[in-house]
């Protein structure tokens, strides 16, 4: 069950770069087809995680 759960958050999650080459992972529809953070919402742009700040600067 929890497999199944996560599977379907995940192909909720939406990968995108900010102007700096940050990279996150948002949650938002995956319809846009964005690539870039900045070119979200200000409420959209709230759902991102930085993946620096989870993984670290040497990933």
């Amino acid at each position: 069950m929890k497999g199944k759960v996560i599977a379907q958050e995940f192909s909720k999650m939406v990968w995108v770069q900010d102007n700096n080459g940050a990279e996150y992972a948002c949650s938002i529809d995956q319809s846009k087809n964005v690539k870039n953070k900045e070119e979200l919402s200000p409420a959209e742009q709230k759902s991102c995680v930085n993946l620096s700040s989870v993984l670290g600067d040497s990933w």
